[in-house]
């Protein structure tokens, strides 16, 4: 009987019924699976670091998908099985991520982290701050959680520009090029990072980028930290041109020393987009779908195209 492993016990709990000739169990990777030759789907679990454990993956034989509990899939990419397919978990931290983007924005703009240290210190200093609104905002990916990025920040009211590898229409928007950043970022007050990371955009956003932003200009980074040239991102940061809302950064987790640590104008978050109570009842319903997929012998959703020499 083919078995889909899940990595917590809170997931098979509130599975609910199970497609017949489907057996559910819960393993977290952390060491080998006693019934290896029945798994046919491995869902891994939330922050997987993989390291040594990747191997028990490879032990599974007749592994048809492996599935990923985030949307960002290269960390994963190196260690598919040969004979498995890798989905992502597009869908799953849309809402999430959007949210907080959002969230970093408006702490950065309106200074709230800053009035929590007034309150500490008892100190009432009603002094201005910059509105959200009317801000051009340029958000640089545009896939599931680009789009509920772009329309949650549209939602304040603010000039929404959308970047992606390639140019075209699409949700009746008009699709930048990556090669048009330089000249969009002129105009930019606010950039919002959410591509995935690639070979194209591990620093993407490096010390010419961002000197042509505006001063004053804001960057939210909910995406990967390398897609950011952390070295330069810290110059303007201590230059005090511009400001940074970062829930990712390069090196992660940030080591006692780092610069990030203490640079001014900068709001900081430890990769939490996608770590609220949405995550599990929306892990849970990419999980019945994946396994209504095997039980039904259906296409699995959210499969990643590999490179043919993956293995």
């Amino acid at each position: 009987m083919p078995i889909v492993t899940l990595p917590l016990q809170e997931l098979l709990d509130g599975f609910g019924p199970v497609p017949d000739g489907i057996e559910l169990d819960v393993w977290d990777v952390e060491s080998p699976y006693d019934r290896a030759d029945e798994v046919a789907i491995a869902f891994l679990p939330f922050y997987f670091g993989g390291r040594h454990r990747w191997q028990f993956v490879h032990d599974l034989p007749n592994l048809e998908l492996l599935q990923l509990p985030s949307a960002g899939y290269e960390w994963a990419t190196p260690h598919v099985p040969g004979h498995a397919r890798l989905a992502n978990g597009r869908g799953i931290h849309d809402d999430e991520t959007a949210e907080l983007a959002v969230g970093l924005a408006l702490t950065s703009l309106r200074e709230i982290a800053a009035f929590q240290f007034d309150r500490a210190e008892q100190r009432w200093d009603a002094r201005e701050t910059r509105s959200l609104a009317d801000r051009r905002v340029t958000v640089v990916g545009y896939g599931a959680i680009g789009s509920a990025i772009a329309t949650r920040f549209e939602a304040f009211r603010t000039h929404v520009t959308v970047v992606a590898r390639t140019a075209r229409e699409q949700d009746g928007r008009q699709v930048h090029a990556f090669g048009e950043l330089p000249e969009l970022a002129r105009t930019t007050d606010v950039l919002v990072l959410i591509a995935p990371l690639t070979d194209e955009t591990e620093g993407l956003v490096d010390a010419d980028l961002l000197a042509a932003l505006p001063d004053g200009a804001l960057v939210v980074n909910v995406a990967r930290g390398k897609v950011v040239d952390t070295d330069a991102l810290v110059a303007e940061l201590r230059s005090g041109r511009i400001s940074a809302a970062l829930d990712v950064t390069d090196p992660e987790p940030l080591p006692a020393d780092h610069a990030l640590w203490t640079t001014p104008n900068t709001v900081l978050t430890p990769h939490v987009g996608g770590n609220t109570d949405l995550s599990i009842p929306r892990s849970l319903d990419l999980i019945r779908r994946q396994v209504a997929a095997l039980a039904e012998g259906h296409t699995f959703e959210n499969v990643i195209d590999l490179p043919v020499t993956q293995g």
